[in-house]
């Protein structure tokens, strides 16, 4: 679709209008330098499709709050008892699988204390650890992977043990299709200047495509192609959880009690998303901004989907409001510079931005002043909000950084204009 700019009836700078007879011939142009004030400049389009989702539809989602409310109680029950389970007295790679299982089932954040707790023990006792895993890849890798994922300082020197004289990892370690797996996904948490780590990429990549093209066991082929497919710290944790809880009801050895609290934290956390998406979904409705500047993108869904791949846990939902909000206003002002905009406009609205000064709007054509004052109106709101809660003057950082991505949008704007790659 293609959206047209408004048409003005032209107004002639220093000279009156001339209206030709009706049976006069067409009149040459006597004053070419003469233009016309309210000429409507070329205006590009990026015939973007509209939303695939309604304010209307959005609002239809709703949730059976009996069902919640029974859910939280058996919730509250089994949380309890997984707790339990990360305590009970057991072998090292059974409690570092609890937590990964855990972690993977999305209902880590439930035992965040619980879970540091554990890991501290075992970093504190690295060396004797160490001895009790002696050749066990996969626990080495899991140990190696969750402490540094949770920050703690581990050295890749945890996998000399697995490599020869000449500094390569084993051959004999490449049949052990878990413990590759697990050296895989920790290699990808390497540092600059780790080597080990590097040839452990490169080996573990190598040794898995083998064994795909042999015959493995249906879990493991599975568990095989996703990790190829992707490690598990580049996934959005959770798409990586709805995968997981899926392929975990196909496993004989998950804890029956783990996928049931993982299977209603789902729902629960997934509800919650809902019930923000439709007050998000109210204030992108209300703002309008979609409807008076269509040559803009109207992704409010899926600005939302972004927020809950940064951080989804319930706790986070001003966060999420906040950043669905930037995110769709980021998206607008996108749009502005790339596709709409003459490099006139796009210099007043850098400014107006830069100064943050509704009296700089007089200056904007009307597109621009509607999203100038969206843009101070909701960061100014979002500020408010911050103060009142967290006792916090966020404006100032706000400011600076709503001006930092108009400049670099008008950087972009100038290479376009000039023609440079």
């Amino acid at each position: 679709m293609t959206f047209c700019a408004p048409t003005f009836p032209c107004k002639l700078i220093g000279v009156h209008r001339w209206t030709a007879p009706s049976n006069a011939s067409p009149r040459p142009c006597l004053r070419p330098h003469i233009r016309c004030a309210a000429q409507t400049p070329h205006r590009r389009s990026a015939n973007y499709q509209p939303s695939s989702w309604s304010d209307e539809y959005i609002q239809s989602l709703r949730n059976d709050t009996k069902v919640e409310e029974d859910n939280a109680t058996r919730m509250g029950k089994l949380t309890e008892d997984v707790k339990q389970l990360i305590y009970m007295k057991k072998g090292i790679e059974d409690q570092l699988q609890l937590i990964d299982h855990l972690q993977q089932l999305g209902v880590a954040y439930h035992f965040k204390e619980d879970i540091k707790d554990a890991l501290w023990t075992i970093y504190r006792s690295m060396e004797e650890v160490n001895m009790l895993l002696k050749d066990n890849l996969h626990a080495t890798a899991l140990m190696f992977r969750l402490l540094r994922e949770h920050g703690f300082a581990v050295s890749e020197g945890v996998f000399y043990r697995f490599m020869d004289d000449k500094g390569n990892l084993k051959a004999s370690l490449r049949h052990q299709t878990e413990g590759l797996v697990s050296l895989y996904e920790a290699s990808h948490l390497a540092k600059e200047g780790e080597h080990v780590l590097e040839e452990a990429t490169n080996f573990t990549t190598k040794q898995l495509k083998s064994l795909m093209e042999g015959s493995l066991e249906p879990h493991l082929r599975e568990h095989v192609a996703h990790a190829l497919e992707l490690p598990l710290n580049w996934r959005m944790p959770r798409l990586q959880t709805r995968w997981f809880i899926e392929a975990s009801q196909r496993e004989a050895k998950m804890n029956p009690l783990l996928l049931e609290l993982a299977k209603l934290d789902f729902n629960r956390v997934q509800n919650i998303h809902q019930r923000e998406l439709r007050e998000v979904s109210r204030w992108w409705s209300n703002l309008g901004l979609a409807q008076r500047l269509p040559f803009s993108r109207d992704r409010l869904v899926e600005n939302y989907f972004w927020t809950v791949g940064l951080a989804f846990e319930p706790q986070f939902a001003r966060c999420r409001e906040a950043q669905t909000k930037a995110n769709c206003l980021i998206t607008t002002i996108d749009d502005v510079y790339d596709v709409y905009g003459t490099m006139d406009e796009l210099e007043l609205f850098t400014d107006a931005v830069d100064r943050w000064d509704v009296n700089a709007m007089g200056k904007l054509p009307e597109y621009m002043k509607i999203c100038f004052l969206a843009l101070f109106n909701t960061t100014n709101d979002t500020a408010y909000n911050v103060m009142k809660e967290k006792g916090l003057d966020i404006i100032p950082h706000l400011k600076k950084a709503w001006a930092d991505v108009c400049k670099a949008h008008m950087v972009e704007a100038r290479w376009y204009h000039q023609g440079y790659t």
